[in-house]
């Protein structure tokens, strides 16, 4: 088991773990053997879990706030249990884990500070004409109950990224988090049962696409959260109609090095950013696009840093990348390497494939159209910003685009010329902190994570006025 045997492997309704229905295998990534078997969600087992949710009625806003440090410091101290499971269902090699759980605690700290500052405004009548003598303002009011359903990809921090503000609004949240990584999501259930959490305030319903259309199906849930492929978004948001929605879809993400740039910086934190995770993360770096006159120079660099990175057995402290979600996934990334140009990689164990780059694919093959998802990266030489810009905006996709260069004029074009929804100078498309906006354009979603954002999103704007106070 890996360690993970001591996880609840049932649904976390009313503050405790229950049978739901039946059941499936959570598999370990490399080994490819059962880790353990989860219970997943029955119609009886989601009707309940609504009822406690619509039933629930939010504590004051400094109450809220204590409620998230409290779970922060449950996380803390169960670091080596979420690095455990992380490592076996997600495949994540420690590093990663450690990386994913440091981030959550820091979002988990964000939102606890945002449910003690969620205010309205004041609406300055006194500047329009007939507005003198009246006053008014707005509130800020939950919207009542939040379906949050989460990748495998980030099974910590993406889920508190969408629990932590819901909870600071005031909001019950309904989480169902993907069945390749659902451990994960019941350590932090636990972790909310510990923290004293009220019954309502947290469901974590396990399953499939049937459980997220039962949840899509019942008329009281006001707000969406969803991180996940394209295709899943457009059918979440045709069922969702007139009630609100967050959306973090795919991405083709890429990354432009000019010239002047440092090259051995740009190298070394291009290395970093590409084969995190296996690369299953939206903002890996899929398309690297390398001014042309500094490609040998930056090609060398790169490909010294990717030749040390290695794959294999995430519970070894040596290694960098792990194996993808599934074999299905490894056999869908191995087909797009087909015929390509390889300058490293391309060898595959079960689950487990090589960092590789690929080089200067053809611009219509599906290597550089398609969404890789995987530990994979398209070197490709352009001949100016111009042209990178142009190979950026004709993906479908809009999440974010890093930039290397010294040249603040470049960098202020690519800022305004690049259809991406955070574009990064000096860092990687990888770049995130978690305070700041996060979300994309385009067939990758709108609205945005960071919780001072996403707060206001699962949160509803009142305006009261009074009238008759002229002095």
């Amino acid at each position: 088991m890996s360690g993970v045997d001591a996880i609840p492997t049932g649904c976390f309704v009313g503050g405790t773990f229950v049978d739901g229905g039946q059941g499936f295998e959570v598999l370990d990534k490399f080994h490819l053997t059962p880790a353990a078997r989860v219970s997943a969600a029955d119609a009886a087992t989601i009707s309940r879990a609504l009822d406690l949710a619509a039933a629930y009625q939010p504590a004051s806003g400094a109450e809220r706030a204590a409620l998230l440090h409290r779970v922060r410091d449950r996380v803390a101290e169960r670091r080596d249990a979420f690095r455990d499971a992380m490592v076996v269902e997600a495949g994540f090699p420690m590093r990663d884990a450690a990386g994913e759980i440091a981030r959550a605690l820091e979002t988990l700290k964000l939102s606890a500070e945002e449910a003690g500052r969620l205010t309205g405004e004041m609406v300055p009548f006194d500047g329009a004409p007939g507005g003198a003598g009246r006053i008014g303002f707005t509130l800020r009011k939950p919207v009542g109950i939040v379906v949050a359903i989460t990748p495998f990809n980030a099974p910590l921090n993406t889920v508190c990224h969408k629990i932590g503000p819901a909870v600071a609004a005031g909001n019950a949240v309904i989480l169902k988090p993907s069945d390749r990584t659902p451990l994960t999501a019941n350590l932090l259930a636990e972790c909310f049962a510990e923290a004293g959490a009220p019954d309502g305030v947290l469901a974590v319903l396990h399953g499939g696409a049937d459980v997220a259309g039962l949840l899509l199906d019942d008329p009281r849930p006001g707000f969406y959260a969803f991180t996940g492929s394209t295709q899943a978004g457009r059918a979440i948001q045709a069922r969702a109609g007139l009630r609100r929605t967050q959306m973090e879809l795919g991405s083709i993400a890429g990354t432009i090095v000019l010239a002047d740039a440092d090259i051995g910086e740009a190298a070394a934190k291009c290395a970093g950013a590409s084969f995190r995770k296996a690369g299953q993360v939206c903002t890996s770096i899929q398309l690297l696009l390398v001014e042309k006159r500094a490609l040998p120079e930056f090609g060398d660099a790169y490909l010294s840093h990717v030749e040390t990175l290695v794959a294999g057995d995430p519970a070894r402290e040596e290694t960098d990348v792990g194996p993808v979600i599934s074999p299905e996934a490894a056999d869908r990334i191995a087909a797009l390497l087909e015929g390509q140009t390889l300058l490293t990689g391309g060898e595959r164990d079960r689950s487990v494939i090589e960092p590789t780059v690929i080089a200067d694919p053809d611009p219509l093959s599906a290597a550089a159209t398609r969404e890789i998802f995987g530990p994979v990266v398209c070197l490709i030489g352009v001949d100016s910003l111009d042209e990178a810009i142009a190979r950026v905006n004709a993906t479908p996709y809009g999440l974010a685009t890093g930039l290397f260069t010294r040249d603040l004029g470049a960098a202020f074009r690519a800022a305004d010329q690049l259809h991406v929804g955070g574009v990064h100078v000096g860092e990687t498309s990888s770049s995130r902190v978690d305070l700041m906006p996060y979300g994309g354009v385009k067939a990758s979603g709108f609205g945005h994570e960071g919780p001072a954002r996403a707060v206001r999103e699962m949160s509803e704007e009142r305006l009261v006025t009074f009238t008759g106070f002229a002095s």
